[in-house]
């Protein structure tokens, strides 16, 4: 059998220069213990707690993992950190997109209850400031997008130095939600738009950086432990048994590090390196007993 057929080789990510945004927690740390557990040679990972970046550094490897202390939604810090990642590598192969929040939540009935009056509703609404609102997209949506662009020269400097293969060439990796699919409230309107727009935008980033060489894919996880999904897997497994209805989610559970470590690893390495402006939805099936436009 040809060794190129082989898994080791397939999903190598054997030598990876990464930046990670939201990399110390949730879906970010999964996604950096992946990496790292599997060759990676850097992994800067990036956001505004320093603490909860300095824990995650030392409980992998503080010498591949590497703490960068900034802002997404602030084009200055996003610049600086990119020159501090330059000065030490030079180039770098992936970027994740990862960093997130939940946003303001609509007014919701208790299970079994009645929905709210449309007065509560509405007022419940309308209390929530147009800026807190806004954030939502400058850190789902534009954030995303700034950071792309501060890294840009760094990723084309990632293709130029080849240390991946030239067939898998550098890559920016968005992190959206099956939110973004969905037609019902869900976690909050603010969310699921900024997350439909999001994974827009990101195609429209992988057509125009064809030139360039550089692709753009989207991950779309469903449920897994997070800060920001611990609520809804709470309220979906009370009983914290692991299991939950598989009339919500096929699967009968959350997902895991493992589902994205798999998912991660087959986007970042040859084996997914055909992908370009796709959307990879990790969800244990839930999108599909939902509402949804995907």
């Amino acid at each position: 059998m040809s060794a190129n057929l082989s898994a080791n080789t397939l999903f190598s990510v054997n030598g990876v220069v990464a930046v990670i945004t939201g990399g110390g927690s949730g879906i970010g740390l999964m996604m950096t213990k992946a990496l790292a557990a599997n060759g990676a040679r850097r992994i800067y990972i990036v956001g505004r707690r320093e603490d909860v970046l300095g824990s995650a550094a030392e409980s992998i490897d503080p010498g591949i993992v590497i703490p960068l202390p900034g802002d997404v939604t602030c084009r200055e810090s996003l610049l600086g950190i990119a020159k501090q990642v330059e000065a030490e590598t030079g180039y770098i192969n992936l970027l994740i997109c990862n960093a997130g929040i939940m946003g303001p939540k609509p007014l919701k009935a208790a299970p079994g209850a009645s929905p709210p009056s449309l007065s509560d509703y509405r007022a419940h609404a309308l209390a929530t400031s147009v800026e807190d609102f806004t954030y939502t997209y400058a850190v789902n949506t534009t954030g995303v997008y700034y950071t792309t662009l501060a890294f840009l020269a760094l990723l084309d400097a990632g293709n130029a130095k080849s240390n991946m293969g030239a067939d898998v060439g550098s890559q920016v990796i968005t992190t959206s939600s099956i939110g973004g699919f969905s037609r019902l409230p869900g976690a909050s309107f603010a969310y699921n738009s900024s997350k439909a727009a999001v994974t827009h935008m990101t195609k429209m980033l992988a057509t125009s950086f064809v030139p360039y060489g550089i692709r753009c894919n989207v991950l779309a996880p469903g449920l897994f432990p997070s800060e920001l999904a611990m609520g809804i897997i709470g309220a979906l497994d009370p009983g914290k048994t692991g299991e939950m209805d598989r009339n919500i989610v096929p699967a009968g559970r959350a997902g895991t590090e493992e589902d994205v470590a798999g998912a991660v690893l087959w986007m970042a390495s040859r084996a997914g390196s055909y992908l370009n402006g796709s959307v990879v939805v990790v969800d244990g099936g839930r999108l599909g007993m939902l509402a949804s436009t995907y």
